[in-house]
């Protein structure tokens, strides 16, 4: 049923409010960088308070304007069809004011906003709803606004939100134009359009709205060029001084990557006053201590980041949800976990993993390879992999005095394997930057950065053998013999051979010992961290192997070049000052 006169209303509301904006000059804190910092945000956030932050600077009369034009908006698949006002958390009602109250008609104080918060929480409908208010509200005539959802099947739910707004009321529909086989909305009066669209470069790419926003960004992080798209959009944003960026997403299901991983740091960085940009953050999420303690498990305090709860959700329904992912496992809780209560994945831990990741993060020291090499008494090598479609690792053991043993690994990948392997390539770039994972362009440089690894430690004097899998490329074993390093054929050989597979059932033992009592300690590296979420074990009798073919599309190479070098370790070798080189390889 329509209701006539709610569009009026709006459309009124809207003109007036430009003919005032047009007189008004812009104060001197639109102009500069403001802080939108919430370094109290933990406090706020238990306390149930808003997480806006106190350096925001607005226009109120245009604040309030697309506030009043956001309540008038109807929710159209909930029973009643009650609008925004009636219904409508005031979480996102602050964040409309904030979106368009950060425009004072000749400079924008804040570009960007960064929402993340969990599912069921109204995400898509807001999203609707503030970029409909968008298209009312626009001072430029036929300006353009883009919601960008991260799949066909969302985008298709987006608009029907938008649609079903527009059609709750006669005189609103009146006042647009339309076209559903496009997914676009045009608003008569000013000429602005909403559009939604799937996320697809090739019709991204060159556009030019006055208004963006993303919804879901953990799931187009995944698409291989979505940070070269975002970069576009961005790009097409500077030609409109009113122009805007929202992101809307729950926290990933996975270990975070690519541009999602880049924005999150990014707003929280804003958020805890460590950068200062024209980025609103507004991040739900637990304070970290309470998810070191596992707090966020305790129902009581689920509210705290899901704003929008005893509306589109409740506790009592999260409960249920909850009990129905326990029963399925340790594996289906964090995934539950990061989608509603936006707990960040680090160890997606299956039935089948390797126990062992379960202490790596918490292995995890400050030490980098110079460091490592300066503290150890000795020091073993591990190396693994090297085929086109994998990755060529080598890790470095060292022992301290106190008898801790410390390790760092670095990996090498070839341009050929990101073809293979288009679907993680976000991830390789973000171990890229890290400075953890080398893409080499020509076949070769990665086999002579190995040896130039090898022979910085070997000069330390502390190096007691190096471990190569017998199976890896011969190029490593060519590189090592020219630098002055004794072949098979000689009769002190230094290179041996470790057993592999089942065979390194032992080594993989004392490793995860090792992690669980405290006397082994990682490098802080995701890299490494990524590849112990990957193994996946098959027992052998009472053997176990990890292999590459039951990791799936995962890499493993570094943590297989940890177990070569605690093979060798687990020798107990003592110290010494003079270089012994061996090469321990197996079968």
């Amino acid at each position: 049923m329509g209701r006539p006169g709610q569009a009026d209303r709006a459309g009124d509301a809207g003109r007036d409010g430009m003919k005032a904006a047009r007189k008004a000059k812009a104060p001197a804190s639109f102009i500069a960088t403001p802080d939108l910092s919430c370094v109290d945000w933990e406090q706020r956030i238990r306390n149930g308070d808003s997480l806006m932050p106190k350096g925001l600077r607005l226009d109120l009369a245009r604040a309030q304007r697309a506030r009043s034009i956001f309540d008038l908006l109807r929710l159209p698949d909930v029973s009643g069809q009650p609008t925004f006002g009636e219904a409508g958390g005031d979480w996102f009602k602050d964040l409309v004011a904030a979106v368009f109250g950060s425009w004072d008609g000749t400079h924008r104080s804040v570009n960007e906003f960064f929402c993340l918060v969990p599912k069921k929480n109204s995400k898509t409908t807001n999203s609707a709803g503030i970029m409909v208010t968008a298209m009312i509200v626009s001072d430029r005539p036929n300006a353009e606004f883009i919601l960008v959802a991260p799949t066909q099947q969302v985008a298709e739910v987006a608009f029907s939100q938008a649609l079903g707004m527009v059609e709750c009321d006669d005189a609103l529909r009146k006042m647009c134009h339309i076209k559903d086989y496009k997914k676009t909305i045009t608003f008569r009066p000013n000429g602005s359009s909403l559009k939604i669209k799937s996320f697809d470069p090739s019709v991204l790419t060159g556009t030019k709205p006055a208004g963006v926003l993303l919804d879901e960004l953990h799931v187009i992080a995944e698409h291989a060029n979505a940070d070269r798209v975002l970069g576009q959009l961005r790009g097409g944003l500077i030609s409109s001084p009113e122009a805007f960026m929202i992101t809307i997403t729950t926290q990933s299901e996975r270990v975070p990557v690519g541009v999602f991983r880049q924005e999150l740091l990014k707003a929280r960085k804003v958020r805890d006053g460590a950068a200062r940009l024209k980025l609103l953050p507004l991040l739900y999420e637990f304070p970290p201590a309470m998810v070191k303690s596992g707090a966020w498990r305790e129902p009581k305090n689920w509210g705290m980041v899901n704003p929008n709860r005893g509306r589109s959700i409740t506790v009592t329904r999260l409960e249920e949800d909850f009990a129905s992912a326990v029963s399925s496992g340790e594996e289906e809780v964090r995934r539950w976990a990061s989608q509603h209560l936006n707990i960040e994945i680090g160890l997606a831990l299956h039935s089948d993993h390797w126990v062992g990741a379960k202490y790596w993060r918490k292995s995890a020291g400050t030490h980098d390879l110079a460091t490592l090499i300066e503290q150890a008494d000795v020091l073993v090598v591990g190396i693994d992999g090297g085929g086109l479609d994998d990755m060529l690792a080598l890790t470095v053991c060292g022992r301290t005095g106190d008898s801790k043993w410390l390790t760092w690994s670095k990996a090498w990948f070839h341009e050929i394997a990101l073809e293979r392997n288009k679907d993680a390539i976000a991830i390789y770039r973000d171990f890229e930057a890290d400075g953890d994972l080398v893409i080499v362009k020509m076949i070769g440089d990665d086999v002579e950065q190995v040896g130039d690894v090898v022979e910085q430690v070997m000069v330390s004097g502390k190096l007691w053998k190096v471990g190569i899998d017998q199976a890896a490329i011969g190029g490593i074993i060519d590189e090592l013999i020219g630098r002055g390093l004794r072949g098979p054929e000689d009769k002190d050989c230094q290179i041996v051979g470790i057993p592999q597979g089942w065979r390194l059932t032992a080594a993989i033992r004392t490793c995860e010992r090792k992690l669980a009592e405290g006397s082994m300690e990682t490098a802080c590296q995701p890299l490494t961290r990524w590849c112990a979420e990957n193994a996946r074990v098959e027992p052998r009798g009472n053997a176990i192997i990890i292999t590459k073919q039951a990791s799936g599309s995962g890499k493993i190479d570094p943590l297989m070049a940890t177990f070569n070098a605690v093979e060798l370790m687990s020798r107990n070798p003592s110290s010494s000052k003079k270089y012994q080189m061996m090469f321990v390889g197996g079968t």
